[in-house]
């Protein structure tokens, strides 16, 4: 049987450490269709993570692979679509983001298109408590016959009622995860995602909406068999090594985004996008 692991915490850089701690332990072998001849059999297992206070710190994970600027473009990707224009799947590009699944859905060679953001804005201003906001990005007779199918399915979100507060609720749903490259990201591009929404809906009914619980569920979690030598050295050497949280960041494993670390990060990740507009140069899709 395929494990089914649950994970709850705080942060998220709390729940992705965790999650993969559990992984590592007690996910199956199973094979993958990416293997090369010599990799070993990928870990795996169904995951649901419970972050129940999304953007409390530390939120940065410094063991995941990738920079703080990534992070900055990564956000920038799903919350405001900086990418959206490098779909281009004739050219073997990409074949999807996120934001334009979310803001641009279509059928391929159809006009009509919709706006499944703005719906899920506009309804849960109008009904709080409403269970249909959501928005998809599979598109079942195109997807499945793509080189790159979108990871993310689904996101749901709902605005609960708290001592007179108001906390918008999101969960994601993804058929598939690369638990070590890439759910770090997921976890906060995703998170800022829901703030945004929360923002959106706030304007729109002039009353503050705080970011509540995020619940991310995956099917196939999993770290790739080519990656346990970098997950090993990388991660499992950090937890070693270095306390959760220090404010020396050289002693830590975690930092905040108000670390002068993190903004001199994020500010550089903006420059890069200013770079990317310019040159046209791609990134890295996760």
């Amino acid at each position: 049987m395929i494990p089914v692991i649950k994970i709850e915490g705080n942060s998220i850089a709390e729940v992705w450490e965790k999650s993969l701690l559990e992984l590592w332990k007690n996910g199956i072998s199973i094979k993958t269709e990416y293997d090369r001849k010599n990799d070993p059999p990928s870990k795996d297992c169904t995951m649901i993570m419970v972050i129940n206070e999304p953007f409390s710190e530390p939120r940065i994970h410094l063991a995941f692979p990738g920079g703080i600027e990534d992070l900055e473009k990564y956000r920038q990707e799903v919350v405001y679509g900086i990418h959206d224009a490098w779909i281009n799947p004739e050219e073997k590009k990409w074949t999807y983001t996120y934001h334009d699944r979310l803001t641009n859905y279509h059928i391929p060679g159809k006009e009509e298109k919709v706006n499944q953001l703005e719906y899920i804005i506009n309804k849960l201003s109008e009904t709080h408590f409403s269970r249909r906001a959501q928005g998809i990005t599979w598109i079942p007779f195109y997807d499945p016959f793509t080189y790159d199918p979108p990871c993310l399915q689904r996101i749901w979100c709902r605005i609960i009622e708290k001592e007179g507060e108001l906390f918008l609720n999101m969960n994601t749903h993804w058929r598939s995860r690369d638990a070590y490259r890439a759910a770090f990201m997921n976890l906060f591009g995703l998170t800022e995602l829901q703030k945004y929404i929360a923002d959106e809906i706030s304007k729109k009914i002039s009353k503050n909406v705080k970011v509540g619980q995020y619940v991310d569920i995956s099917d196939s979690y999993h770290i790739y068999g080519e990656s346990f030598e970098d997950f090993e050295k990388r991660f499992l050497t950090s937890l070693k090594k270095r306390d959760f949280y220090n404010p020396d960041h050289t002693k830590s494993r975690t930092l905040k985004t108000n670390d002068p670390v993190a903004v001199a990060g994020f500010e550089y990740g903006k420059q890069l996008i200013e770079m990317e507009k310019k040159t046209g140069k791609l990134g890295t899709l996760f």
